[in-house]
């Protein structure tokens, strides 16, 4: 078994994720208690009672969602001795890179926490609510979403944001521009098209102010030699250079999501287990789309997490 850990992005939050997991492991806890204090304020709170509102809100969901994520990963090292080191790569789908680097000690947690709260602010900065908003064109080849920007920027900018699957483009830019080519899509061949619930039009070139807001606040930051490779969205492969990191870590602000591609390269590099800790399964059915001969683990509860130790531990030793 040749294990990666992916970490979820944005919309894979739920109230009251990683409750059960704090009030059944006092490591889950400590990883709440640890955002609560780097951004000063009970973010754990809003996680676990919501209004879903106020969680979803992109301040929030952000740094809320690398929490989750990172509880997990603290109950399995220090409750059942499986480190970030049993992987051979990682990988976080947008925001998930934050956390992928923090798992893999390039970024300590609270500097995570806090360059994430600081992400999601500039991002909804860069675009007022309401004139920016995403669509996934399901059923949906690249070519096909391609066409459809081509017909949506005839109402604004209309740019390919994220390949996540075969099957699964999503679109990023002016709300009247997306609207108009998710209305088109059906009429272009493409399955169904929806729009999402997102509060900004994430990586597109909307997103240009934020970009460089995080590349102002990543100057400050230390970033470490991770000590398992990121496969990081821009490139879709594997690095450990802390200047590569910093870099591309502005550029996907408003580059594209290249998931797919990153999934591949990683089966074709000899990982066979996905296994994504944190809220949801977004990434988990991602992986099944991409890779049918691959595994994908979702670990967000006690009993999930104590039968992958299971599993893993029966691995090793065959």
């Amino acid at each position: 078994m040749a294990i990666a850990f992916t970490f979820p992005g944005q919309g894979s939050q739920a109230v009251g994720m990683g409750k059960e997991l704090a009030e059944t492991f006092a490591s889950a806890r400590a990883v709440f208690d640890e955002v609560d204090e780097a951004l000063g304020e009970t973010l754990s709170k809003i996680i676990w009672e919501g209004p879903e509102d106020t969680l979803t809100l992109t301040q929030n969901a952000q740094p809320a969602l690398m929490a989750t994520s990172m509880a997990v990963m603290a109950v399995l090292r220090e409750d059942f001795g499986i480190g970030v080191e049993a992987a051979s790569h990682v990988a976080g789908h947008s925001l998930g890179e934050y956390t992928a680097l923090a798992a893999a000690k390039a970024l300590t947690f609270s500097d995570a926490a806090t360059l994430l709260r600081h992400r999601g602010q500039a991002m909804q900065r860069a675009v007022p609510v309401g004139e920016g908003t995403m669509a996934a064109l399901l059923g949906a080849t690249e070519e096909q979403a391609i066409d459809l920007c081509v017909l949506g920027s005839v109402h604004g900018i209309c740019e390919l944001a994220n390949d996540n699957a075969p099957g699964q483009v999503v679109i990023s830019g002016a709300t009247a521009a997306i609207e108009a080519a998710a209305a088109a899509a059906k009429g272009r061949g493409v399955k169904k098209a929806v729009i999402l619930p997102v509060s900004a039009p994430f990586h597109s070139s909307m997103m240009g102010p934020a970009a460089l807001e995080m590349e102002e606040a990543l100057a400050d930051v230390a970033i470490r030699t991770p000590i398992v490779p990121v496969v990081t969205n821009i490139a879709a492969a594997p690095t450990i250079n802390p200047q590569t990191i910093r870099r591309q870590l502005v550029e996907q602000i408003t580059g594209r999501v290249h998931w797919r591609q990153s999934i591949s390269w990683m089966t074709s590099n000899g990982v066979d287990t996905f296994v994504e800790p944190g809220a949801g399964k977004v990434l988990t059915l991602l992986v099944r789309r991409i890779s049918k001969e691959s595994k994908g683990i979702t670990l967000n509860t006690p009993e999930t997490i104590e039968e992958f130790a299971k599993m893993y531990n029966a691995e090793l030793q065959e």
